[in-house]
């Protein structure tokens, strides 16, 4: 079994991240996962959080707003609604996310509140851990 697996991470405005990595933490939507290589073939959503990669480099952490990962022996790659590195995170930032959920949150049909009520929390507790 090899060390490392393909590691991307990929936004709508642009590819932020594609290296090896031995390890990825992932906020996904039943609870955090972590992606190794030899990892049994998996696609997931993504919950608001924080994403992991542990690589030659050190720890490197993106936030991520939601979206899919697929993982499978030998990589992982997350497509995110919204990702940007820790280090460049703003509280304007974290507030844009929060009222985009809010005007999702209001618009959703009344079988998606529970989601988009989940989605609200999960952004208070991103905006707690950034501080």
């Amino acid at each position: 079994m090899a060390d490392t697996m393909q590691f991307d991470l990929v936004s709508p405005e642009r590819m932020l991240a594609s290296y090896e990595a031995s390890a990825i933490r992932i906020p996904a939507m039943e609870g955090d996962m972590t992606a190794m290589p030899g990892h049994m073939p998996v696609i997931t959503t993504l919950r608001p959080g924080v994403l992991h990669v542990e690589g030659a480099e050190g720890t490197q952490e993106f936030v991520v707003s939601g979206g899919f990962a697929e993982v499978n022996a030998a990589s992982t790659s997350v497509l995110a609604e919204r990702a940007i590195p820790r280090s460049e995170v703003t509280q304007d930032f974290i507030e844009e996310l929060r009222r985009e959920a809010e005007k999702a949150h209001e618009a959703a049909e009344p079988h998606e509140k529970d989601a988009t009520a989940k989605a609200l929390s999960d952004l208070a507790h991103l905006a707690e851990d950034m501080v």
